[in-house]
């Protein structure tokens, strides 16, 4: 498995180079007022405390953090107290007197809060602070004066306690009852944690926590040690000594520009710039089953776990509502560790993240966990604050200000006096007469002194000489400097010219490429407009587009609908058509067959007729044959077997099947098991057809026609064969449906048990003949003939096809 990484250090990385090129540009940040959070993340035991405070001879991250710092503001730091932290995150600058009653009651008090810089640093941590690199910022503003404050927190069991509380620090205190006795049940009262708050300037901060004043590395460290001290460290099965508890080391810089005169420190609010740089120690997260963990180390490990889940959770909600531009809501609440660094994720300062990685087997899948959530970590982009500009004085001022400050006090020792601009200039005007030749003594005592006005006027006429030489040396050092300046004008005056020429040759090209650049901006402006005008164009085109296509949908739709209705329409009235065609062919035939029935029975009648004459004219005293009368027969019908037999005399008759009339197509011969083996020939047949006593599927899927024959006994007590008709067709479920279309009905029929005589051929037959002309019906009819409606066999055989 691979993971990418903004930097990558080997096991045998150096601290300094670590620090060089995570935490030193955070420490830059923090003297330029801006803000940063550095956290190092792991498995337990993979060097995460290591990392971050180092070992004796070779300092961690926040050792070097500290050195870099006071290395960088040592020489401008402010005095003590002058600036004050208050209780809303915020800080005030304090006048001088008001700084010095606060540094007297320090020094009044027994035990100092903040440790002095002139006891002897502690030998346990004197070798981790020893730092020879001398490392500062570059660019540090000389103008204004700085401050230092640190606290020390830690994050346990979900808790924020004060590492640096003067009180005596339980860890874990029982509860007692009313009589003085602790409750048995085991439940404890957790120690008092502090409290989240959002300050005025919208940022989270801890109520209460104490905030020591530094002025040294050594004097910061000291604090730090003494809060560590106080750390939860307790023995597990991966770390003899793990970090139970997230440790946050806060480091403020407070810092305000100088008056004018270098001397007070700006009070307005908005000159003061508060930075803040937090280092994280996390405790390691672990599964409890490695641990062997139990009671107190078991909640814990739970509790970190928790709070190592939300951070995951809320880096994870950051990335995805950045990707792909949701506004989900990040659960910073569900946490102290996130709750405190929210702002950090809202863009309020710089965030990095040190993974520490133990490449043990048994701290494999924990590892592989680690490095998959700080890579998708980088994915998260932190919108950087607008720098906030510093205001102080203009660079060097200081300096000169001071270096005058020294210069005058100088003169004042010299002097022993004030020094002003008079007494300069009476001092110089003195020099230049000190030059002149002394004036001897000018007093006439007598009248006759030849000696005194001889010299008085010696003295004066050398002084008038050596003030004509000092007038010809005057007049011949400001003709040089004429001559100087001229010389210099002139030059001015062609550098000028030259200049000038220069210039007016720029100025031409310049308003050449001016009106290059206006006629390029109309150009584009036109491109511009014609640009919009196409855009507006297109945008109107992709609206009718969109509209005709939608308009070209429905109407497609619509004629789908109306095409699918007209196919079910069609289909519809087809089956109605060959459904009415069928019915009234059925009917067209039943009223022919009735018709020829009806003119059958005449004819017959007209035949008995004829043939009653034809007797009654050859045998006068013969009877006269009945017509045999279909009521009568129904009246007395003659009960008769099944498949009666015929006479003895009679020749066998050879049994046949019917045809039936829908033998040309593929069908399912449905035959129940009920039905009577008639062996006649209205015993239906129908060839290759499937014969089941049963329908099933498989039959109806292979054919098309479905016939059921069910046989019964009429009311004559005949036996009527009913052939029920019906087409298959499949169904859109994948099955086979019947339709049931026709009932075709195959009825024997048999006229009375009388004897009668057929009609003779011969009009005179002979005597002994005449017996053997009357037969027995029954005997005659005992096999059906088939036939159709239509036939000149007779009225006593009929064949119905009932429609449905």
């Amino acid at each position: 498995t691979q993971y990418s990484f903004k930097e990558v250090f080997g096991t045998l990385v150096a601290q300094k180079e670590l620090f060089d090129v995570v935490a030193k540009p955070l420490v830059e940040d923090l003297i330029h007022g801006k803000n940063g959070l550095l956290f190092t993340y792991g498995v337990t035991g993979s060097g995460k405390t290591h990392t971050m405070t180092g070992s004796p001879g070779d300092g961690g991250l926040l050792p070097r953090c500290l050195d870099m710092i006071f290395n960088s503001i040592g020489p401008f730091q402010a005095k003590r107290f002058v600036f004050k932290l208050d209780e809303k995150n915020g800080v005030d600058v304090q006048c001088e007197v008001d700084a010095l009653l606060e540094r007297q009651k320090r020094d009044a008090m027994p035990v100092p809060k903040t440790p002095s810089g002139k006891r002897q640093i502690d030998p346990e941590f004197a070798d981790m602070i020893n730092v020879q690199d001398h490392c500062k910022v570059e660019e540090v503003d000389e103008e204004n004066v700085y401050s230092v404050f640190v606290s020390y927190i830690e994050i346990y069991n979900n808790y924020i306690y004060d590492l640096l509380e003067e009180s005596p620090f339980d860890t874990i205190k029982p509860k007692w009852n009313n009589c003085n006795t602790p409750v048995r049940n085991g439940d404890f009262i957790p120690p008092q944690s502090k409290i989240l708050r959002e300050g005025q300037n919208h940022k989270m901060y801890v109520t209460g926590c104490t905030e020591v004043e530094v002025k040294s590395t050594e004097e910061a460290f000291e604090v730090f040690w003494r809060g560590q001290k106080k750390r939860r460290i307790a023995n597990t099965q991966l770390n003899r000594e793990s970090s139970r508890s997230h440790s946050v080391f806060i480091i403020k810089l407070a810092q305000a520009p100088l008056d004018a005169d270098g001397d007070n420190v700006l009070q307005e609010k908005e000159h003061i710039t508060l930075s803040q740089l937090s280092l994280v120690d996390l405790a390691g997260s672990e599964r409890t089953n490695r641990t062997k963990a139990e009671g107190n180390r078991l909640r814990e490990a739970g509790n970190i776990n928790q709070s190592l889940m939300t951070l995951r959770t809320c880096i994870e909600v950051l990335r995805e509502n950045q990707m792909y531009g949701t506004n989900k809501m990040v659960p910073y609440r569900d946490s102290k560790l996130t709750h405190l660094f929210k702002n950090y994720f809202d863009g309020e300062g710089k965030v990095r993240m040190i993974v520490c990685v133990n490449p043990k087997a048994e701290d494999y899948e924990e590892s592989l966990q680690v490095m998959r959530f700080a890579e998708m970590t980088q994915e998260v982009e932190v919108a950087r604050p607008v720098d906030k500009p510093l205001c102080g004085l203009t660079p060097g001022q200081r300096f000169r200000n001071q270096a005058f400050r020294e210069e005058l006090s100088r003169k004042l020792e010299m002097r022993g006096g004030p020094v002003n601009r008079e007494t300069e200039e009476q001092s110089d005007s003195e020099m230049l007469l000190q030059s002149f030749p002394p004036l001897p003594s000018c007093e006439l005592l007598d009248i006759n002194d030849d000696q005194t006005l001889p010299k008085l006027i010696e003295a004066l006429e050398k002084r008038q000489k050596l003030k004509q030489m000092l007038s010809e040396k005057f007049a011949k050092n400001v003709l040089s400097f004429k001559t100087m300046l001229q010389e210099l004008e002139s030059s001015i005056v062609s550098k000028e010219n030259y200049i000038q020429g220069k210039l007016s040759e720029k100025e031409k090209i310049i308003a050449g490429q001016k009106m290059e650049l206006e006629r390029l901006e109309k150009k584009t402006k036109t491109l511009e407009y014609k640009i919009e005008i196409l855009e507006k164009t297109a945008t109107i085109y992709e609206e009718d587009k969109r509209n005709l296509q939608q308009e070209l949908e429905s109407k497609s739709q619509k004629l789908q609908r109306q095409a699918s209705d007209k196919r079910r329409l069609e289909a519809r009235l087809q089956g109605m058509v060959v459904e009415t065609t069928m019915k009234w062919e059925k009917e067209c035939e039943r009223r022919v067959a009735a018709k020829q029935l009806e003119m059958q029975n005449k004819l017959w009648v007209k035949d008995e007729k004829l043939k009653q004459l034809k007797a009654i004219v050859t045998e006068p005293k013969t009877e006269k044959p009945e017509r045999p009368s279909r009521e009568r027969d129904r009246e007395k019908p003659v009960q008769r077997s099944v498949s009666p037999s015929p006479v003895s005399n009679a020749p066998p008759v050879r049994l046949r099947h019917r045809r039936s009339r829908s033998a040309g197509e593929r069908w399912v011969d449905h035959k129940p098991p009920s039905n009577l083996p008639t062996e006649t020939v209205m015993q239906p047949h129908v060839p290759h057809a499937i014969t089941v006593a049963a329908a099933s599927e498989k039959a109806l899927a292979k054919c098309d026609k479905y016939m059921l024959t069910h046989q019964e006994l009429a009311s004559d007590g005949e036996i009527e064969t009913k052939l029920i008709k019906g087409d298959v067709f499949k169904t859109r479920g994948g099955g086979q449906a019947v339709q049931f279309t026709e009932i075709e009905t195959l009825k024997q029929e048999s006229p009375t048990g009388r004897k009668r005589r057929s009609s003779p051929s011969d009009p005179s037959p002979p005597e002994d003949a005449a017996d053997s002309e009357w037969t027995d019906v029954e005997t005659r009819c005992s096999v059906a003939v088939e036939m159709r409606a239509g036939s000149t066999l007779g009225p006593g055989y009929q064949h119905h096809a009932q429609p449905k």
